[in-house]
């Protein structure tokens, strides 16, 4: 099953594909992203990033966007597909109606209120 197709989102793709949301971009700059974008709370390892992106790209929720050599390395850059958007919308609406749930069970007298779960 691909991810963010029916089944929860595992973290590393989460973020690799919220950095490609916003643009095109290489390993190393995926692995800053997630790192910026999670405040620090995200560092992903090469070999986990390079399994995510495999993994997404064989989805077809990624898709390889040519390479360049920089200062003698090879940057291998991706960019985010119409299933991958699509993939990521819907695990955010997912997060966002979990996050509404457990933020009103917070609420001071809201469970009781209810009867316990709803």
């Amino acid at each position: 099953m691909v991810a963010g197709m029916g089944q929860e989102m595992r973290e590393p793709t989460f973020w690799v594909l919220t950095v490609l949301a916003s643009g095109r971009n290489h390993g190393y700059a995926l692995m800053a992203g997630a790192r910026d974008l999670s405040e620090g709370r995200v560092d992903l390892k090469v070999a986990t990033l390079y399994a995510a992106l495999e993994r997404l790209n064989a989805g077809g929720l990624i898709s390889a966007d040519g390479d360049e050599t920089v200062d003698g390395r090879l940057r291998r850059y991706f960019t985010i597909t119409d299933a991958g958007r699509a993939a990521l919308t819907t695990e955010v609406e997912r997060l966002e109606a979990n996050a509404r749930q457990a933020r009103a069970r917070l609420l001071p007298g809201v469970a009781s209120a209810q009867g316990g779960l709803a």
